[in-house]
């Protein structure tokens, strides 16, 4: 089954984004999808997801897919405190308490696979200088999750010989995921992160097989990918991208040529669905200014999903109704409304999100908003 014969279930009428989705073998109850968000409540120490992330991504439930926290890969991937992992038996369990809680509340949950490459910093790594693609640092100070400010440290290039090694970690945490229970993964290829890092000419200045023509600069993207197949069915893996605008500094001399090329890849690859994150002001019944996401609609065979600026149903609705995506994800819409598609369905009013606790604290300001009655 593929996503590409997903799209015909509604064909007689025009869909929105309350409308049941299939995604592979997953049957969305809505097109509404809780977008990764860092939010720092791992058990210190550990990086373990406890009892209270257990309940966060229980109470949203009714979105038609949670996609998790961005979990890191091993310890070298993390970059900002408290993030969950996925490469000890113990955040397996965790995970495993989780998926269960979101599925019997008749949820479907995937986990985004992560890896921060050079926008770690010691700090989060034991000491140990954060990896990259090459000696290049982000760019000026960073405001970290815990409060303070981090200034970028110079990166220390990945060894050619390092990177199988890189690519197994990824292949073990897809299985790690597949063990905790998921429906799927999606593989974190955006935001100034390791892989895009590898994939764009602004932070890869590497002259061995992994760096200087595109397609040199898309192998470890691609291996990634097909370790991860290794695993997955493909049409319960998803991959995420920001074509438009990345972090701390990361650019690409071709950067339209080089995301279709990319984006025929996966599609080969018969992956079911791309992220496109791009963002900017709120969303309404227009497309951003600097969007690729007509490109990525023209070259990619599976389900596209819109991220970025989403905070109410006309502007959802609109980029479902108009067939530039098939599924919208929510950022901080979904952190204040746990029960977002019901507000919407019912007309009713949202809770405002609290900025100040987005990345610290416990229950305020990450389980205690507000529900309907």
């Amino acid at each position: 089954m593929t996503t590409l014969e997903s799209k015909s279930d509604t064909a007689t009428s025009t869909p929105t984004v309350l409308t049941p989705f299939r995604l592979g073998p997953n049957e969305l109850k809505n097109r509404m999808v809780v977008a990764p968000l860092t939010r720092s409540r791992a058990d210190e120490g550990t990086d373990v997801p406890g009892a209270l992330v257990r309940d966060y991504y229980a109470q949203r439930a009714g979105f038609g897919l949670i996609l998790t926290e961005g979990s890191q890969i091993s310890p070298v991937g993390k970059g900002y405190p408290r993030t969950s992992g996925i490469y000890s038996p113990e955040q397996v369990t965790g995970w495993r308490a989780i998926t269960e809680e979101v599925h019997a509340r008749g949820g479907h949950i995937y986990l985004q696979l992560w890896h921060v490459g050079r926008l770690s910093h010691p700090d989060y790594l034991n000491g140990e200088t954060p990896v990259a693609p090459s000696a290049i640092p982000a760019g000026p100070p960073d405001k970290s999750y815990d409060g303070g400010f981090h200034p970028f440290v110079t990166p220390r290039a990945l060894e050619t010989a390092e990177i199988p090694g890189l690519v197994a970690d990824y292949r073990k945490a897809a299985q790690n995921a597949r063990d905790a229970g998921f429906d799927g993964v999606e593989i974190h290829g955006a935001n100034g992160y390791l892989l895009e890092q590898f994939l764009l000419t602004g932070s890869n200045a590497r002259t061995d097989e992994y760096g200087g023509s595109l397609e040199n600069r898309l192998r470890l993207p691609l291996e990634v990918t097909r370790a991860v197949l290794e695993v997955w069915e493909p049409e319960r893996v998803g991959y995420r991208i920001s074509p438009t605008g990345s972090a701390a500094q990361i650019g690409d001399e071709h950067l339209e040529a080089t995301y279709t090329r990319l984006l025929e890849e996966l599609s080969a690859l018969g992956l079911g669905y791309v992220h496109v994150a791009e963002f900017g002001p709120t969303r309404g019944e227009s497309l951003p200014e600097r969007t690729l996401l007509p490109l990525v609609r023209r070259t990619f065979g599976g389900a596209v999903m819109a991220n970025g600026g989403f905070h109410d149903l006309r502007g959802a609705n609109w980029i479902i109704e108009r067939g530039h995506a098939d599924l919208v994800s929510f950022g901080s819409a979904s952190i204040a409304n746990p029960d977002l598609p019901e507000r919407f369905r019912h007309g009713a009013p949202l809770n405002a999100p609290d900025r100040a606790t987005f990345y610290q604290g416990e229950e305020r300001g990450y389980t205690d908003y507000p529900l309907l009655d």
